[in-house]
């Protein structure tokens, strides 16, 4: 079955190639399809497209179909083209003619913009709530090790002292920042499509301040034309949002590949989370690192995808965009499994004890002997030269003291601060005005 189908038969060649994996990721916008036909249904009544009765009989139908799709025993029936027709087929089979009023001054284009947003919406949240726990591991485990000292470098050459206080605090004040650009994408994405039709709205005198409110956006997308213009740039921006969190894990997991190394040997973790080689007996592999670093790397590739793929459209609605969701759908449950599994690891990870007291990392104390030498009133320029004089000569005296003291560094990692401003971005989404919009919705 087919909305737009009237007297001619499609080609089973166009359709299989038009259609292609849509069904597949249409299931994954069931539970929001159905959202959306809700808020739709209770719109039509107020302004005398349905009668109360009906829309009723239609929103007790939808909250059915709801659980379904919900529990995922909703499915998309073989000669059905996609989830908004398999609704409208049930409703249909249902309630008769009244389940045919259900389309009314709607288009599949705004039905399909809903649905993502509030796809995108849900999953966004759900990030954030996978972050959360990850940051906060990050923070325990940055006190915790406030006092193990590893080298710091610059252009991967031996640079000053660093501590894995720092470390990971360094990566937990990243996922605040992440989370500053996620929170972008979510202003972007709770704002209301619907109504907008086919893209240039409708003769029909609808009310889409009400759908929004019972939906729970923060906004509308008001001009019509710009709603539709909105497919692909929604998208594209929450794909920037998760490349910038794939970024800090991707980098995170390449400083465990090295900090694992046997030539580092910083840090080692269970055998049980590493793995072996075929033929050599001593090896243990950070193969979760590595594979964290190329899920990540591939959705750092996201955004440009993205781009790619809408470059010249003009406005108005095209079908390239249906493929955006083959390649941003599955990220968002990659970049989950990515924070899980660097929970895990780094739950597990244990940091070698007196790393820098290895006689190879000497002159990472240098700057230590340079400042002490400012301290008691000689130039800087004149320290610096003398310090370089005595390394050059063999004289340099080793002194492992290390005095920082000021906001951020090692005496004074400042992570109070930094899960301040971790809570001040998280209070910033407000979840729970979604959560009571949609239960309203669902329970009535």
């Amino acid at each position: 079955m087919k909305l737009w189908q009237k007297n001619t038969t499609v080609s089973a060649a166009v359709e299989k190639f038009t259609v292609g994996r849509d069904k597949e990721f249409d299931l994954m916008l069931a539970p929001f399809d159905v959202l959306g036909n809700i808020a739709h249904a209770k719109m039509l009544a107020t302004v005398g497209l349905l009668t109360y009765e009906e829309s009723e009989s239609l929103v007790t139908e939808l909250r059915s179909i709801f659980s379904m799709a919900v529990a995922g025993e909703l499915t998309i029936g073989e000669s059905v083209e996609d989830i908004h027709s398999q609704v409208e087929f049930l409703l249909t089979k249902a309630l008769g003619d009244t389940g045919k009023k259900i389309h009314s001054a709607r288009s599949r284009n705004d039905q399909v913009l809903v649905d993502i947003k509030l796809f995108l919406r849900s999953e966004i949240e759900e990030l954030v709530n996978a972050v959360k726990p990850f940051f906060e591991l990050l923070i325990t485990q940055s006190e915790k090790y406030a006092s193990h000292l590893l080298p710091g470098y610059t252009h991967l050459q031996l640079a000053m002292p660093s501590s894995f206080g720092l470390w990971f605090g360094a990566y937990a004040e990243s996922l605040v920042d992440d989370l500053i650009t996620l929170q972008s994408a979510y202003q972007v994405v709770n704002k209301n499509p619907l109504g907008s039709a086919a893209g240039y709205g409708s003769s029909f005198p609808i009310n889409r301040t009400l759908t929004t409110k019972l939906l729970g956006f923060a906004d509308l997308n008001y001009n019509v034309v710009y709603a539709q213009m909105g497919r692909g740039k929604a998208e594209r921006i929450t794909a920037q949002a998760m490349a910038n969190l794939a970024e800090t894990l991707a980098r995170l997991s390449m400083d465990m590949c090295l900090y694992l190394n046997q030539n580092f040997d910083f840090v080692s973790f269970p055998a049980e989370l590493t793995t072996g080689s075929s033929i050599m007996p001593h090896k243990k592999n950070p193969d979760v690192f590595e594979l964290i670093r190329s899920h990540c790397n591939r959705i750092k590739a996201l955004p440009n995808e993205i781009s790619m793929m809408t470059t010249n459209l003009p406005s108005g609605y095209h079908r390239d965009l249906q493929l955006l969701k083959e390649h941003l759908f599955p990220a968002f449950q990659n970049l989950k499994d990515c924070l899980s599994m660097a929970s895990l690891m780094l739950e597990n990870i244990s940091v070698k004890e007196n790393i820098m007291a290895d006689t190879k990392y000497k002159y990472a104390f240098s700057v230590e002997a340079v400042n002490a030498l400012v301290l008691n009133g000689l130039p800087f320029r004149d320290a610096y030269k003398k310090v370089g004089l005595d390394i050059e000569t063999g004289n340099f005296e080793i002194s492992s003291e290390v005095n920082h003291v000021h906001e951020g560094t090692i005496g004074n990692l400042c992570n109070d601060q930094i899960q301040k401003m971790m809570q001040s971005v998280v209070m910033k989404f407000e979840f729970e005005k979604v959560h009571q919009a949609i239960e309203q919705l669902i329970k009535g």
